[in-house]
């Protein structure tokens, strides 16, 4: 199986929406997962992170298992929203070569509303990978936005996240790889991830 580009998104998607993820603890996560909204607890000025990929998902929250992080949901947004978000990110970390100079950078990432990490992608045991994962931070306009006009749906898949932790734990890892959500590349034409690659090596 050929390995993907260092830089690529992979993600569940359909012709107009695309499934990210994240954890939460229950009292925000399960009124999520039962309304189909974030609740109005949910703070829309604080930046949030959306992951496209379920494995990044379970090696940020141990498998739902971390405090704070128990309820795992997959929010399904426009893509049209996912794609403002990047056309507006800038990248969160300072690239040589990339940005004119460190000055300018920081001006770009305080003005954009979201903010792009290129982390490892992670195997089953949630190892690292040699391929990196999107996590696309979300504040201010973006934020709003995501909670109240870009999600789709969301649906609580905590009993996932375990069943496929317990395959894992028990060496069944064809099983455990069986039902593991279908990512596909992303179609990034048209520069989509112009703003946040730097090597310009990102393939849809």
């Amino acid at each position: 199986m050929p390995v993907p580009p260092k830089y690529q998104i992979r993600a569940a998607h359909t012709d107009t929406t695309v499934t990210v993820y994240q954890a939460y603890r229950p009292e925000i996560g399960l009124a999520a997962a039962r309304d189909g909204r974030f609740p109005a607890v949910w703070k829309r000025d604080r930046m949030t992170w959306i992951k496209p990929s379920f494995l990044w998902m379970m090696y940020r929250c141990g498998w739902g298992l971390k405090e704070g992080q128990e309820t795992v949901l997959a929010v399904e947004i426009t893509r049209e929203g996912f794609e403002w978000a990047l056309r507006h990110a800038c990248l969160s970390h300072y690239v040589r070569g990339f940005h004119a100079d460190r000055a300018t950078w920081q001006r770009e990432l305080k003005r954009s509303p979201a903010r792009v990490q290129w982390d490892p992608e992670r195997d089953l045991h949630l190892r690292p990978l040699s391929y990196r994962s999107l996590q696309l931070g979300l504040a201010g306009e973006a934020s709003r936005r995501y909670a109240d006009e870009w999600t789709v749906g969301i649906r609580e898949v905590t009993p996932l996240a375990r069943e496929i932790h317990g395959l894992v734990r028990e060496g069944r890892l064809p099983e455990a790889e069986a039902l593991l959500p279908e990512e596909r590349p992303y179609p990034v034409g048209d520069g989509l991830l112009g703003r946040v690659v730097a090597e310009g090596d990102a393939s849809a």
